[in-house]
């Protein structure tokens, strides 16, 4: 019988919230499965940080938001700098911490929700190419042809943000699930010591793959522009 083989790579990440130092030398210095454990173990389970003080609150959040979207629970996370407690985003905010400026990310991970508004956005964007709906300005447009050419390869990739078709009647998957995100801002404002933020964002996934793929990406691409952090 021999031992599990552990990766020395994660020894030092023995913390809840490890220093973003520590995490983010682990990312770099390890290879896809050191990556896809963090992603996992660190970035999708436990109480998120923007919770820590009053977990309760993210429990009762999940219930509600569960409710509104028909998901179960278990399927809503929250990933971000709201998770860890500083952003992992591969830009120039990587390392910043979790505020009042920050988004709340919401993930949900759930097929049938993955699979309605993937077919919104394809009924969408044959509505658009058809001239069924049209942009109100100028702005509007350009992020319209932006979601048209984009969207496409977030989808083969098993993630979509709703945000990308238009909240209107006529299309409800999206409607539905932008309104709850702006419900559970406001109630978050009247809760007490609930994490003050800028907006609640969300993103839904195919399957849990999906996501720990697409969080250990996000994690080799922060690696390559923090090489002071090693």
């Amino acid at each position: 019988m021999h031992p599990f083989d552990i990766s020395a790579v994660l020894d030092p990440l023995t913390e809840i919230y490890p220093s973003a130092d520590v995490l983010l030398r682990a990312a770099k210095t390890g290879d896809r499965d050191v990556r896809y454990a963090i992603s996992r173990l660190w970035l999708s389970e436990g109480i998120p940080f923007a919770f820590m003080t009053r977990p309760s609150i993210y429990e009762a959040l999940r219930i509600w938001l569960a409710r509104r979207l028909d998901v179960q629970a278990k399927e809503i996370t929250i990933i971000g700098s709201g998770r860890q407690g500083y952003s992992l985003s591969p830009d120039k905010n990587v390392g910043q911490a979790f505020g009042p400026h920050s988004d709340l990310d919401v993930t949900v991970v759930s097929s049938r929700m993955y699979q309605s508004l993937a077919d919104a956005f394809w009924r969408w964007e044959h509505d658009y190419t058809q001239r069924v709906v049209q942009p109100r300005h100028v702005h509007e447009r350009s992020l319209w042809d932006e979601n048209r050419r984009n969207c496409p390869f977030a989808l083969e990739r098993g993630f979509f943000d709703p945000h990308k078709i238009p909240a209107w009647p006529r299309y409800p998957e999206a409607q539905t699930v932008l309104d709850a995100l702006w419900r559970v801002h406001e109630k978050l404002k009247v809760t007490p010591q609930a994490p003050n933020v800028r907006k609640v964002s969300l993103r839904v996934y195919r399957d849990w793959d999906s996501f720990v793929r697409q969080m250990a990406i996000n994690l080799e691409a922060v690696g390559r522009i923090t090489k002071a952090v090693c």
